[in-house]
């Protein structure tokens, strides 16, 4: 029967670096007995579905029924937030972000499948008597006799008198390699460029007098007659802005109320998610709406937007590169200080934001590179591709946000075809090295470089069974599920097994130093039942959203980027038709926004209505704690 996947540096209880407590009685005292003695068989739970994991058949997640295991529930799973009375699964087409037939919904209770194995450390069941590696025991291969009570005690004194010697706790990374005892709490580790942990400043977002949310406004999907682009959503101190139908349209924070509306001649087919601190971003946007002439319509209009005054402030196209004489198409756009830059296959532009005036055109060398996009925020940094289709060469150039000269630049190595900016300050790029992802998160390995001179700071290599963060196949600038502060990257882990009687599924979140490319001891656990992903930074503080079980509403947390605590900003409604519209989401392809005690979910494709079934299909989902 194959195991589920290791899941990574996974700690013993308590956390990393915690010295495990003696059992009662003093180091040496006799061990209780489970009922029925060493041996006996522990009841199994009774019947519970399964979990969450959206694994397609013949690629098992943790929790997820393995080969040769039956299935203890019967077809038509409950959806997302449906209660322990799931409704069948309608007929027809499966509806976007809806689980297929036969996938659980996340959190619901499961069976528990074979227990895993740390390398080098044998796997001992909650309840169940210790076994010795090579021998057999409930749930464990081979045959063989268990361990005596006497041998038990003598290993557990032997075990305590290494953690008081040690001062810490030694554990296993996934792939059998030994890594660093894991530090205790109080380790010079916790602290940051010689600073005491507490001293990293925190961020802006403070808990509320009552982290209990209500529902803001929930709007419905437009009705369109195909995929239709509607990424873009900003938030400020007086309104969520969201893109629609052919336009921008701003709705009061607490009640959705429209404020205001900036038509638009076609869709929108990219928006910047950098904005000024006076409330300036930019988009892309097609000429005209499609015709049945032309149904599909270039994306080459430029334009600035005051998302404070509701103004579409110019609009501007440009020719040449892969273009020619044709205006240039882009379907990336992205803010550094006010340089507005733009890429696509065509090449990349670059514009000025209060004026409009363009600062560089598309262009291809005779080597045959061009811009493919551009990642924004405190710096603004092009990813290049050169050479021929078959044997392409990426780079990544640190660029003068005023006229594009490049300060530095760093060649990917070979078999990457596209790369993605994570931060521009500090500068991080995640890749998909030889196609070997395997995931369809587009990462292999992060890459840490020096923005200043181009050198590689550290590689780090993420795998795909162990690591959850999300980049776009060829977009420059579309990675979530993923933070970069405090000179670390902070990533969740994949979806596991927890440890509650009913079998959920959770994760953690976990960091990789952007120096040395070591993992640290950072680990903020996302609880039973729940999934916990990074935001954004907030300061030194990463605010990350835990996706609800089927019981219960979603939350948002601040993590001390010093200590790891945890401190609940947001808790939403746990009523039934409210979890329903706040998991009809994908997080892969939504958009969640979190600012001044308001976090709103919004769609980035939406598509023809779907026939199956009368489950309601949302635009945006607010939540208040105003």
């Amino acid at each position: 029967m194959t195991q589920p996947p290791q899941p990574p540096n996974e700690p013993p209880q308590g956390g990393f670096g915690k010295p495990q407590e003696p059992p009662a009685g003093g180091f040496g005292a006799p061990t209780e007995p489970p009922p029925g003695g060493f041996g006996a068989p522990t009841p199994p739970p009774e019947q519970p579905g399964y979990g969450y994991p959206q694994q397609p058949p013949g690629q098992p997640q943790y929790g997820y029924p393995q080969q040769g295991q039956p299935p203890q529930q019967p077809p038509g799973q409950p959806g997302y937030g449906h209660s322990q009375q799931p409704p069948t699964q309608p007929t027809g087409q499966p509806q976007y972000g809806y689980p297929q037939q036969g996938q659980p919904q996340y959190g619901y209770p499961q069976q528990p499948g074979q227990p895993y194995t740390q390398p080098g450390q044998p796997y001992t069941q909650p309840g169940q008597p210790y076994v010795q590696p090579g021998q057999g025991g409930p749930g464990t291969p081979g045959g063989g006799k268990k361990i005596s009570t006497q041998a038990q005690i003598i290993i557990a004194a032997v075990v305590a008198v290494v953690l008081i010697v040690g001062g810490g706790v030694y554990f296993a990374s996934g792939d059998g390699d030994k890594d660093d005892q894991a530090k205790t709490s109080d380790s010079k580790d916790t602290k940051k460029d010689g600073q005491d942990d507490k001293s990293l400043g925190g961020g802006k977002e403070k808990p509320p007098a009552n982290t209990k949310s209500k529902v803001a406004f929930q709007l419905p999907q437009p009705k369109v007659g195909d995929i239709t682009d509607v990424s873009g959503s900003w938030i400020t101190d007086k309104a969520y802005i969201k893109t629609g139908v052919n336009q921008i349209v701003a709705y009061e924070p607490d009640t959705g109320k429209q404020l205001w509306t900036i038509p638009l001649p076609g869709q929108v087919c990219a928006a910047s998610r950098h904005a000024t601190e006076d409330n300036k971003t930019a988009v892309v946007f097609a000429a005209s709406k499609p015709t049945a002439k032309e149904k599909y319509v270039q994306c080459t209009e430029v334009g600035a937007i005051d998302l404070a005054l509701g103004k579409l402030l110019w609009t501007k196209s440009v020719t040449g590169g892969n273009a020619g004489d044709d205006k240039a198409a882009f379907r990336e756009v992205t803010l550094s200080g006010t340089t507005v830059a733009v890429g696509g296959t065509d090449g990349g532009a670059a514009f000025d934001l209060g004026s409009g005036a363009n600062l560089w055109k598309p262009e291809i060398k005779a080597d045959g590179c061009y811009d493919m996009g551009y990642g924004g925020g405190e710096g603004l940094v092009a990813a290049r591709k050169c050479g021929s289709y078959d044997n392409p060469t990426v780079i990544v150039q640190n660029l003068k946000p005023s006229d594009g000269s490049p300060i530095s630049e760093f060649k990917l190595p070979a078999g990457v075809e596209y790369v993605s900016v994570v931060s521009t300050k500090p500068l991080v790029v995640a890749a998909d090295v030889g196609d070997t992802a395997g995931d369809g998160s587009s990462i292999s390995d992060f890459f840490s470089i020096d923005e200043k001179t181009g050198k590689l700071r550290a590689k780090i290599p993420v795998d795909g069974d162990k690591y959850a963060a999300n980049c776009g196949a060829t977009e420059v600038e579309q990675c979530s599920k993923l933070a970069v502060g405090n000179d670390r990257i902070y990533v969740p882990t994949e979806e596991h097994e927890g440890t509650g009687e009913d079998y959920g599924q959770t994760n953690e979140i976990v960091s990789f130093d952007l120096a040395t490319g070591k993992a640290t001891t950072d680990r903020a656990d996302a609880g039973e039942r729940y999934a916990m992903y990074p935001l954004r930074m907030d300061g030194s503080n990463i605010i990350a959203y835990k996706w609800p079980p089927y019981d219960k509403g979603g939350q948002i947390v601040s993590i001390d980027g010093g200590t790891f605590k945890e401190t609940v900003l947001m808790e939403n409604p746990g009523e039934e038709s409210v979890r329903e519209a706040e998991t009809s989401f994908s997080l892969d392809g939504a958009e969640v926004r979190f600012a001044n005690g308001r976090m709103y979910t919004s769609e980035t494709l939406i598509s023809e209505p779907s026939t199956a079934g009368d489950r309601k299909e949302y635009l945006v989902v607010g939540f208040t704690t105003n």
